[in-house]
């Protein structure tokens, strides 16, 4: 077989979506104009589609921090923390990230994706198992398949069907690491974490939660679903992102277990990957910052997502079981799925169009998220955008 026979697949895929009017891998934004909205297509389009729920990428304090760091440090750092890439500014907002969760412990990496795979390869290794919800993230698989543990993938959200594999591994259970994710962010549906944390209590184990998507929304210190749940105690590992609700780039992992700070040592990713630039250390711990001092602004965002899912869920589309800051409208066809999307971008509305196989269940998904930079007025005209091509594309029957 050819070195590239096996793009044949994507090759088919991509002339599937060049046939489209738009490619929707291929959209460029022109440029940003707020955090709300930017110029796609020569058009101002309402962004719907961003994950800057907190809508920090603009804000004042975070650009100005960003601006003076690189004055005074310079574009990046050149290296990896191993050898030169360690600034005060990486521990400062390690020690900051630590006092946040109130855990003695955190580490920061150059991105989410290398935060899972960096933690979940240093705590992982052939001969151990690992339970991992089918619906977690690629690059939660990803971690646990390069470390070269045994992977146990149980039913999406089901305490149940964790606890049937647990009871599997007999004694293996006590050692075993339990991988979830707090809110997922292509339905928007959240973890069932106090059950989760539950049936960890009855049958050991360790938990590690990836708040990516949680952080700044959930709980009353924005701490993520965990600390909604009231199982941050329970929780061993929680890993996120500061490219969602924090507006930048990198990633952490925050542990109360001491064995966090050897990680340094055995984690690859981390080893071998040049530490965040200055300003994004800047402007992450300003946003972070603001996460602390402004709770208006998870308030915003909270009622602009139940604004948004009670208007969608009024037209009789087929959402995610819970309101939440991702609305995600599932298709069984994928054509007229395209089509929506096509019709939302047409009206100056941006979306994720997700297709199989990343869409759950085999279906088509147009996934919006909302953020608290969002107007009632943009809310509004996403409504009716949808009103629109819903009624244009066969109605709400057809979804």
């Amino acid at each position: 077989m050819s070195l590239f026979a096996k793009f044949d697949a994507a090759e088919s895929t991509r002339n599937l979506l060049n046939s489209l009017p738009v490619n929707p891998t291929a959209v460029v934004i022109e440029r940003v104009v707020s955090a709300s909205e930017a110029i796609v297509g020569g058009r101002p389009t309402i962004m719907a589609g961003t994950n800057n729920y907190l809508g920090l990428t603009f804000d004042p304090d975070a650009i100005r921090a960003g601006q003076a760091a690189l004055a005074d440090a310079g574009t990046g750092t050149t290296g990896s923390r191993m050898a030169n890439g360690t600034y005060q500014g990486h521990l400062d907002l390690e020690t900051e990230l630590a006092d946040f969760f109130e855990v003695p412990h955190a580490m920061v990496f150059s991105t989410g994706y290398a935060a899972n795979l960096g933690t979940l390869a240093a705590l992982l290794g052939p001969g151990d198992a690992v339970l991992l919800d089918s619906e977690a993230h690629a690059s939660l698989f990803d971690g646990c398949r390069m470390s070269g543990a045994d992977i146990y993938r149980f039913p999406h959200n089901d305490a149940q069907g964790l606890a049937k594999r647990l009871r599997r591994l007999g004694e293996r259970a006590r050692h075993a690491l339990i991988v979830v994710e707090g809110l997922y962010s292509i339905r928007g549906d959240c973890a069932p974490l106090k059950e989760f944390a539950d049936v960890k209590a009855e049958y050991g184990g360790y938990l590690f939660i990836d708040e990516a998507h949680s952080l700044g929304l959930y709980g009353d210190g924005g701490r993520g679903l965990a600390e909604a749940a009231g199982v941050l105690s329970q929780t061993d590992f929680i890993v996120g992102t500061f490219s969602k609700s924090l507006g930048s780039i990198g990633g952490f992992c925050v542990s109360r277990h001491a064995e966090l700070e050897l990680f340094q040592y055995a984690s690859r990713p981390y080893i071998f990957t040049a530490s965040p630039c200055p300003s994004v250390i800047a402007t992450t711990r300003a946003a972070l910052a603001q996460l602390r001092a402004r709770p208006e602004l998870r308030i915003q965002v909270w009622r602009n997502a139940e604004r948004l899912y009670s208007a969608l869920s009024g037209l009789q589309l087929n959402l995610g079981p819970h309101v939440s800051p991702v609305i995600g409208v599932s298709f069984d066809d994928r054509d007229v799925a395209l089509l929506c999307w096509q019709g939302l971008l047409d009206r100056g509305v941006y979306t994720n169009l997700i297709l199989p196989p990343a869409a759950p269940e085999g279906g088509s998904l147009i996934r919006c998220s909302v953020t608290a930079a969002h107007s009632d007025a943009q809310i509004d005209t996403i409504v009716q955008a949808f009103t629109e091509v819903c009624r244009e594309h066969g109605g709400s029957n057809t979804v």
